[in-house]
């Protein structure tokens, strides 16, 4: 039994299933579920983050976040946040960055929220040197009643979505069957008012197809009513967009290259783009502060990127260390690489402090 065999087992139960839960099984299946049995990251996983790439990330995050914490009036004790921590290597780098701050890290209740078992050890293993008080969390229930810094990176863009097409017969949502065609393999339908579509309904392209991600509107929520409430700030730097839904942004892959959604279930990461206007949406709600969505390059720029990448250039044992260093920066900043596609979101409960990078 494998997680495709479940999936098209529960299909012919119960009938269509819809894209959200069909992301939901692939990745966080207890047994079979992608984050729950494997490392996806580096160069021998799937794909690589900000934070692999280079410290040069961790620290100017570090830096952001100590700031608005000494704007903040330096709460004690205060919880750091991070969601969708991968092997840890960003909290290390913020925490190892940050150690000189006077009592920053002795404020700090520094909490984790991961599901994966796998991952949970590797950032185990990245901490248990760097900070005293680290607790891990599979969800954001019963956070503390304190200030709150929060980070989230590439973590909304793996939260499950719903699919929903503008077709001949109305608005449809977008599902999961078994193909008509080949019943062993699983296919894209479309479902209206309840009932399942195999024919007809027809629609243009993949423009016309309008995604929502339910999870991340209530953890979002959870975030900015808890820091409404207690204070604090937070940033979000995903791939996604704004100015409303852009078509078919679904996507797996696997092996550092693009793969079929539908095929080998749970051997491949699937993701959608961010929807930032919706997370700005639900900031304005519970009426925490929130700032321009900006490109990440823009934001590490104003951080310091440049001063940060020279210093480490001089401080190179080679000439090659020195390109490494310098490659690596431009991955994260170049407009050409991940320095548009990838944006960064900024909040906070005083309207007042100024965001480093938000400007």
């Amino acid at each position: 039994m494998n997680l495709e065999q479940i999936i098209k087992d529960k299909i012919r139960q119960q009938g269509s299933i819809s894209v959200a839960e069909y992301m939901d099984l692939c990745l966080a299946h207890p047994e079979f579920g992608y984050y729950m049995r494997k490392d996806p990251l580096g160069s021998k996983g799937d794909f690589i983050t900000a934070p692999e790439i280079s410290q040069i990330f961790g620290e100017l995050l570090g830096a952001f976040l100590a700031d608005v914490w000494l704007q903040l009036g330096s709460p004690s004790p205060c919880i750091l946040l991070e969601l969708g921590p991968g092997r840890g290597t960003l909290m290390a780098d913020i925490l190892r960055s940050t150690a000189k701050i006077t009592g920053f890290h002795a404020a700090l209740q520094v909490i984790m929220i991961e599901t994966s078992p796998v991952l949970c050890e590797k950032q185990q293993a990245s901490l248990q040197h760097l900070h005293n008080n680290i607790l891990w969390r599979t969800n954001l229930n019963q956070l503390p009643a304190l200030p709150l810094l929060a980070v989230a990176n590439e973590f909304f863009d793996a939260l499950p979505i719903r699919q929903f097409i503008r077709t001949d017969i109305g608005l449809c949502e977008r599902m999961i069957s078994l193909d008509p065609q080949n019943p062993e393999k699983l296919a894209f339908s479309i479902q209206q008012m309840g009932i399942r579509l195999v024919k007809g309904g027809a629609y243009s392209d993949d423009k016309e197809i309008v995604e929502t991600c339910p999870a991340a509107r209530v953890i979002m929520g959870q975030i900015a009513s808890h820091i409404k409430k207690y204070h604090g700030a937070g940033i979000v730097i995903d791939y996604g967009y704004t100015g409303g839904s852009h078509g078919n942004s679904l996507q797996a892959v696997k092996n550092h290259g693009f793969h079929p959604v539908l095929e080998d279930a749970g051997e491949a990461d699937i993701t959608a783009h961010v929807d930032f206007d919706a997370l700005r949406e639900i900031l304005q709600e519970n009426q925490v502060a929130n700032y321009d969505v900006i490109p990440q390059g823009i934001l590490l720029t104003r951080l310091g990127a440049e001063i940060r990448t020279r210093n480490l250039i001089q401080a190179a044992a080679s000439g090659k260390q020195a390109g490494e260093i310098l490659n690596s920066i431009n991955r994260l900043v170049s407009p050409l690489e991940m320095g548009t596609l990838f944006k960064a979101l900024g909040f906070c409960s005083d309207a007042r402090i100024i965001l480093g990078g938000m400007e």
